[in-house]
């Protein structure tokens, strides 16, 4: 095994308009965290121009095109995650919020739920550590400017 071998998979944490809940996803069929809630997002593909297209890609496969989102895609806040197969991800996590549009999902999820950020601690099933990720970039979000978001 080569001992630089991981994926990069991007997270993207979605803000309601109003920035008072947060969009989580019940995953299906995954085989680390079947029927447990967690960022819409995915693994960059070998075909993805960038960081943005990438992104873009993933929310539109997951959520739908129609689904409107500014991001922030110049700083994440980071997780290392060992999969049950021994790969290891690594999970840059990106502020955005929600602008316009339905969710339509694709088949990697069965349901989906704004849930209030009074709500998150004890909304659950969900992934370990969604908490900690949205306190990270709330405090990001803190140097965001305006015109540094981009809408995909």
């Amino acid at each position: 095994m080569n001992n630089y071998n991981f994926q990069y998979c991007q997270k993207i944490i979605v803000f309601s308009n109003d920035l008072k809940s947060v969009l989580l996803c019940r995953r299906k069929g995954e085989s680390d965290y079947d029927k447990v809630y967690s960022f819409i997002g995915g693994k960059m593909e070998t075909t993805d121009t960038s960081f943005v297209e990438g992104l873009k890609r993933e929310k539109n496969e997951e959520v739908g095109a129609d689904f409107k989102i500014e991001i922030y895609p110049f700083l994440s806040a980071n997780v290392l995650f060992k999969k049950n197969s021994g790969d290891l991800m690594v999970l840059p996590h990106y502020y955005a919020r929600h602008l316009e549009g339905k969710i339509n999902l694709n088949e990697e999820y069965d349901d989906f739920k704004w849930v209030g950020l009074k709500d998150l601690k004890d909304f659950g099933p969900k992934i370990p550590t969604i908490d900690e990720m949205v306190e990270k970039i709330l405090a990001l979000k803190k140097i965001i400017l305006p015109e540094e978001l981009v809408v995909i």
